[in-house]
């Protein structure tokens, strides 16, 4: 198992945002974390990442809890992360962003056909290669979202925890970043995906977990989800 995550606690302030969450990625994996607004969904992949320092549990990464690693060092581990606000740089280019993404400055094994580069990245995002020289600020909305993803994959990780990549994006532009993940995937970049759009998440995912309020209601695979109408009725339809 590459990831394996137990009763996770997490709370923002006093509330109690994440009660005894349980979640497993295995190596080559998609899986979606799907619910409701503000049923702590990407408070799970933040937890994860360390960004939010969970309260108790344990979150098993490569055989090794990372419960209460600071963010710099799960990244360095090799958990990368897609934050729903991008976060890019604006006033950088393109190509400045995609190398602020690379661990200690240098990209190890550059090489090897595994190894995410700068030319593997426009390989895959052809847009971002017509827009190399541009700065963040001038990028669409999706071009932004492929950006992020790329700016993570240059750390290479072995997990990538994606948070919202359709949110707000034009429907071409949501076949675009759907297709990219797909495309990732396949080149063995294990995925946990948070995400609204049903039609992307179930096209993408190999099995997913519904949340309910701070927890985990369901989990299963697509074809599961489909023979269970209490389970979508009970925590995906409004």
């Amino acid at each position: 198992m590459l990831l394996e995550v137990k009763d996770l606690n997490t709370f923002y302030g006093t509330s109690h945002v994440l009660q005894g969450i349980s979640l497993n990625v295995s190596q080559g994996e998609l899986v979606a974390l799907l619910g409701r607004n503000g049923m702590g969904k990407s408070t799970t992949l933040k937890s994860i990442m360390g960004v939010i320092k969970a309260r108790s549990g344990s979150i098993v990464f490569k055989g090794k809890n990372i419960c209460g690693y600071p963010s710099y060092k799960t990244a360095r581990i090799g958990i990368g992360y897609v934050p729903e606000d991008r976060r890019i740089f604006p006033t950088l280019s393109v190509v400045d962003n995609l190398m602020l993404g690379v661990k200690g400055g240098k990209i190890k094994k550059p090489n090897d056909p595994k190894t995410w580069t700068v030319e593997k990245i426009f390989q895959h995002f052809p847009m971002l290669e017509k827009r190399a020289k541009s700065k963040g600020m001038h990028l669409s909305g999706g071009e932004q979202q492929m950006l992020t993803i790329g700016r993570s994959l240059m750390g290479n990780p072995d997990l990538l925890l994606v948070d919202e990549p359709t949110e707000g994006l034009a429907p071409l532009m949501v076949k675009e970043v759907r297709d990219v993940l797909a495309e990732i995937n396949k080149a063995g970049v294990s995925i946990l995906l948070v995400e609204h759009n049903l039609k992307v998440a179930m096209s993408l995912a190999h099995r997913l977990y519904l949340m309910g309020k701070a927890h985990v209601g369901f989990s299963g695979t697509i074809d599961e989800l489909k023979a269970n109408p209490e389970a979508r009725a009970k925590y995906l339809e409004v």
